[in-house]
């Protein structure tokens, strides 16, 4: 598992990044944007023990003061023959309920993808493909939010 793209940090008086893409992940999140527009990520714990982020298209899943921004991904364009302007990049944010960052809080996130169907509330899930979050231990000081 490569990872290809780290999110920008969002955590104050952080200056790492806790969470990533796979260049599948990517390929797939260029994919559902032209199909969907914007898109948002939301990690939960009530869903596969929490191993499998939603996807959302952007603002269609209300976060608040529950909810933790862990970054934001600065995606670029794509291929041209993928009806993504090459050059021009947009953002995509990824969520985590605070409990479930609680929990997680000393792990480094990489959103991956793999075949089959996941829940029908994400938008990828159409496409006979789910994310899920593959976790490694951090081993440099954390702090939560």
């Amino acid at each position: 598992m490569t990872q290809a793209l780290e999110a920008a940090v969002t955590l104050p008086g952080e200056d790492f990044s806790r969470v990533a893409l796979t260049a599948a992940a990517l390929e797939l999140l260029r994919k559902l944007r032209r199909r969907h527009g914007p898109l948002m990520f939301h990690q939960s714990g009530g869903c596969c023990d929490g191993s499998a982020p939603m996807c959302y298209p952007e603002g269609e899943f209300t976060t608040g003061d529950s909810d933790v921004l862990l970054g934001v991904f600065e995606i670029d364009g794509g291929a041209p023959d993928g009806g993504d302007v090459p050059g021009e990049s947009w953002s995509l944010e990824f969520w985590m309920s605070r409990e479930q960052f609680n929990y997680w809080s000393h792990t480094h996130l990489t959103v991956d993808v793999v075949d089959g169907r996941g829940s029908g509330f994400s938008v990828e899930a159409p496409e006979g493909k789910r994310f899920l979050i593959r976790s490694s231990l951090m081993d440099w000081p954390v702090h939560g939010p």
